[in-house]
């Protein structure tokens, strides 16, 4: 039987056994199978951004470690601006200016040691006191009471509820519980002292190599804006220093005022505490500053450790609003508003370390600016002054008249015309 067309046309398309199937049709898009593979800059890219976000990673993580270090830096930098100006006078004069800078910490920890050991040897007296003459304080409260009130309580009956009460054993525990990290807190802060003294005392003995150095990885047009830009800080924050010296001693006289006419004992050291504590102690000084004084009034009477309070609220919103902006306007040559925003911004930041240092840095900053900003002399106009000129129309008493003047011809056509 002869094959038919289709049985003969699938034998020549039969291939022979162990040869290789045909390949396929060609894709329809034209595209080639090298176009699937990834491309080469994929992996590298990948590797890259991994790259990228691990040291970004790394580096938070080490920033966050030293920021302590930083700012203890910071605080030891404008430290060392501070004392700059009495080691150069020492250092002109002849003076080694390490020997010159080791005189000048010499002087401040003796003058903060007596301050301190001074302070300290008045409270601990004071509590003494107060300890002492407990019973008699306790007695005039519980006889004001039982008069006022009509009550028969006793003094046995409120030590013995004192002695057994629960709120006393608890805070007893706690403050077993927390001397271990009171201890803590207090080797912490002396080590900061001691770093930030380490510092500004390198700052302020190689003040001259330092600045060699920074300057000398700079052209010479920029070294001359870093010189400029150091006398400036150096002189801002003296100013700031200065007048919060002023302030210091302003406070100090009101407050000894007030304690010697009222007789509360030790008022010229009291006065000393408030307006040093107040001052260099940013946000919580005026606190502390308050809070002796009215302890040691307390002793004497109750009524004149709220006469106390009262002072130390009123003279505070004194300073804030009247003696601070103007003080801090004149030395350090800013404006109020800016100052107060200033330190505001520095609490935001920093805490209490940007609040100290936040003025000068911002008095700085500006002054150093201000050599790159070109002023234009301002033209003799009145509303520069807050006046209207006289050419841009009639004034108030002008309008008033001219509107009577109006009233008075408009009733008198009246008046005529009625009489027609």
């Amino acid at each position: 039987m002869a094959p038919t067309d289709e049985t003969g046309q699938a034998a020549r398309h039969a291939s022979p056994p162990g040869t290789p199937p045909p390949a396929g049709p060609p894709p329809a898009d034209g595209g080639t199978a090298q176009g699937a593979r990834m491309p080469r800059w994929l992996p590298r890219a990948m590797v890259l951004a991994l790259a990228l976000v691990g040291a970004f990673q790394l580096g938070t993580w080490a920033f966050h470690q030293v920021i302590g270090l930083l700012i203890n830096i910071l605080i030891a930098f404008f430290l060392a601006l501070a004392i700059e100006p009495a080691v150069s006078r020492m250092a002109a004069r002849g003076v080694r200016r390490g020997f010159a800078t080791f005189l000048v910490f010499i002087g401040l920890v003796i003058v903060v040691a007596g301050f301190f050991t001074l302070l300290g040897s008045l409270l601990a007296g004071q509590i003494i006191k107060m300890i002492e003459g407990f019973p008699e304080y306790l007695d005039s409260v519980i006889n004001w009471v039982n008069d006022t009130f009509h009550t028969d309580l006793r003094r046995v009956d409120v030590q013995e509820g004192l002695l057994h009460s629960e709120w006393l054993k608890k805070y007893a525990q706690n403050s077993a519980a927390g001397v271990l990290d009171v201890s803590t807190q207090v080797l912490g802060g002396l080590f900061q002292l001691l770093t930030i003294a380490l510092f500004s005392f390198y700052f302020a003995a190689d003040g001259p190599r330092l600045r060699r150095a920074l300057c000398s990885v700079l052209p010479p047009a920029r070294q001359a804006e870093v010189l400029r830009a150091w006398e400036i800080a150096v002189d801002k924050t003296g100013g700031y220093l200065y007048s919060r010296g002023l302030m210091a001693l302003i406070s100090g006289v009101a407050h000894y005022v007030l304690l010697q006419a009222l007789g509360i004992p030790y008022a010229p050291v009291l006065a000393v505490w408030v307006g040093v504590v107040s001052q260099f102690i940013p946000t919580i000084g005026t606190y502390l500053a308050g809070a002796l004084p009215m302890l040691i009034a307390f002793t004497v009477s109750p009524l004149y450790a709220l006469w106390v309070l009262i002072f130390v609220v009123v003279y505070q919103q004194f300073e804030n609003y009247m003696l601070q902006p103007k003080l801090t306007a004149k030395t350090v040559d800013i404006h109020p508003a800016v100052a107060f925003g200033s330190v505001v911004a520095g609490t935001a930041l920093l805490g209490a370390v940007g609040a100290l240092i936040a003025i000068p840095a911002v008095a700085t900053l500006q002054a150093f600016l201000g050599a790159y900003v070109k002023r234009y002399d301002v033209t003799d106009d009145p509303r520069v002054h807050g006046h209207r000129g006289r050419g841009e129309g009639p004034g108030p008493l002008t309008r008033a008249r001219g509107l009577w003047t109006r009233v008075r011809h408009r009733a008198g056509g009246g008046s005529r015309e009625g009489s027609g």
